[in-house]
């Protein structure tokens, strides 16, 4: 069987690296290329955090592309450094490599984009893992670069109007409000958006949490080392909130939207309407909105994810830790 052909565009934190792991553990996955955004840190940061996971999983010749550094207009006002750390991975890190420039790419990320998907058109799932904006670019400079990929998978955006950054807005969409519209409004492919709500009600137990971090593998101890200093990692933090911002138990945001990329089975009901992105609201600006009754008269709709098989997400996860295959 033909394998499904991927593109990650990643802000590359601690949730990012497990999704990317979970990608390079599936057997029916090519991961053509890996692109990256600023958001959960600088985006020289998300290159390195990237080129870290892959020499830890042993594919270091997947290649890695450097994008947007800051939003389509102006920078972003959110600067979460006590969520994953001022470098997206926990602050743990020491051994740098200091020739990380030289395994980047020369092409920039948008332009990769675009090649990867005119030269397998309607074959490649791109997944965006962080702020929109290097797909925002794309289609400014290829109008018809939607058209083709075969889908796209959004980890970002929300439900019901309860925001983690703002009162009204999930962190992703937050910290590039124009593009989130851009990429809603214009990408036309089957669009499968995976919500903060959605993460959060299919929460995994901190007992699987624990099992997970304490797998016998390179995978695992590096998930362990840059999750042990992280706030957002913490048992004892989440539970003392005891809100809808962190759900019941661990939650792996991004993995959730490669998952549904990956095995489709694993999403077990989803919302299928129009959706927009506000962008005038001095409150609500960045919020995913979900037209049920279709007045605003789109043609166009998107799935959005409200149920999983949780248990058939957790060996997925499970499975993104241990030894790495050959490939």
């Amino acid at each position: 069987m033909a394998k499904k052909l991927v593109i990650i565009d990643t802000d590359c934190g601690i949730d990012d690296a497990q999704a990317i792991m979970m990608a390079l553990a599936a057997p029916n996955v090519q991961i053509l290329g890996i692109t990256c955004v600023f958001g959960n840190t600088l985006v020289d940061n998300v290159c390195q955090n990237v080129l870290r996971v892959l020499s830890i999983c042993e594919r270091a010749g997947i290649p890695v592309f450097r994008g947007s550094a800051r939003p389509l207009l102006g920078d972003s006002s959110f600067q979460l450094e006590d969520h994953f750390g001022s470098d997206g991975l926990g602050n743990v890190i020491e051994d740098k490599d200091p020739h990380w420039e030289e395994k980047i790419q020369r092409e920039h990320a948008v332009n990769a984009m675009i090649r990867l998907a005119s030269e397998n058109q309607k074959q490649v799932s791109l997944v965006a893992l962080g702020p929109l904006t290097n797909l925002a670019l794309a289609v400014r400079l290829d109008p018809g670069f939607p058209q083709k990929l075969k889908d796209l998978y959004i980890m970002g955006g929300n439900m019901e109007g309860i925001g983690n950054v703002t009162p009204c807005a999930e962190f992703n969409f937050a910290m590039d409000p124009e593009s989130a519209y851009v990429v809603l409004e214009e990408f036309l492919c089957p669009t499968y958006v995976a919500t903060w709500e959605y993460a959060c009600r299919n929460a995994l137990t901190w007992e699987f949490f624990d099992e997970l971090i304490n797998q016998d593998s390179p995978a695992a101890r590096l998930m362990k080392m840059i999750v042990s200093k992280c706030w957002a990692y913490s048992k004892e933090a989440m539970m003392a909130r005891r809100d809808v911002y962190f759900g019941p138990g661990f939650v792996s945001y991004d993995a959730y939207a490669v998952a549904a990329c990956i095995d489709s089975s694993v999403v077990t009901e989803s919302i299928e309407c129009p959706v927009r992105v506000e962008l005038k609201g001095s409150i609500s600006r960045g919020m995913m909105v979900l037209d049920r009754t279709n007045k605003l008269k789109k043609s166009h709709n998107v799935f959005v994810l409200s149920k999983c098989d949780v248990a058939k997400f957790g060996r997925l996860l499970m499975e993104s830790v241990r030894q790495p295959r050959s490939k």
